[in-house]
């Protein structure tokens, strides 16, 4: 299959579906309504990384390479109109499946040194349905090496209302600060959110807004909750981390859903 072994999970109203291809969340439903933008995973691939696992480094590397302790590495560049090396080296990896039931699902893999990666690592990432919680999300990995290894990681769901266009959310991001980037979307700095014009602290109306930023100073040093709500039927969807940085991006690429 396209993306790999298909597996369902469900628990009270909530339903989603995962890819073992890239460890990727196809579907995220409740009560039939999308919360995420769902693909067609047994026809065909997502759209700008839909629902993809990102590991071990979320986001682009300028030109592809970098710098760890003194010596430079190359990876490759996989966004050639930008130049740069995006989201890793798993999303398009078939994960194993570990463990699986009717309302959980563990995937592993093992990502292999390379001459621009080469520490090998352990990952797994587990998505669990709960009634009354939705879907929870959990990525760990493991430094298998005696090296300490650059690492970084992410998810990528295109959070949604059943499809409808992001003129019509209402957006709540409680961070303070927003990342300024070049034309490749390489960072040049940080500036308050107000500065830089995002500033989604309170809920505010996207509107024709275009957005693709990584926000920071984000939730106090601990869980926040970023949302969308669309003001036409009343009903959002939000997603809870306690990561440091949140990418909210408008959904060009996705015809803004």
């Amino acid at each position: 299959m396209i993306n790999g072994e298909l597996i369902d999970l469900t628990a009270g109203d909530y339903a989603a579906r995962i890819a073992t291809a890239g460890a990727t969340l196809v579907h995220l439903r409740k009560a039939g309504d999308d919360l995420i933008i769902p693909f067609d995973a047994e026809a065909s691939l997502s759209e700008a990384w839909q629902g993809k696992t990102l590991v071990p480094w979320p986001n682009r590397i300028a030109g592809g390479a970098y710098t760890w302790q003194g010596r430079r590495y190359s990876v490759p560049v996989n966004e050639p109109e930008l130049g740069t090396a995006l989201h890793g080296l798993a999303a398009w990896t078939d994960w194993r499946v570990v463990h699986a039931d009717s309302d959980s699902a563990t995937l592993g893999l093992f990502v292999a040194p390379t001459y621009g990666y080469p520490w090998p690592l352990q990952a797994w990432v587990t998505y669990a349905v709960d009634a009354a919680r939705g879907l929870s999300v959990t990525v760990s990995t493991k430094n298998t090496g005696q090296a300490a290894a650059p690492y970084g990681t992410g998810v990528h769901p295109y959070l949604t209302v059943d499809g409808h266009p992001a003129d019509s959310y209402e957006l709540t991001v409680p961070a303070s600060s927003a990342l300024t980037t070049d034309a490749s979307l390489i960072p040049t700095g940080r500036v308050a959110v107000d500065e830089a014009e995002v500033d989604f602290r309170e809920p505010a109306l996207i509107g024709g807004r275009s957005i693709d930023h990584a926000f920071t100073d984000i939730g106090a040093g601990g869980a926040w909750t970023a949302s969308i709500l669309h003001r036409g039927t009343g009903i959002g969807a939000a997603i809870t981390a306690d990561t440091p940085w949140v990418q909210v991006y408008s959904g060009e690429h996705v015809s803004r859903r």
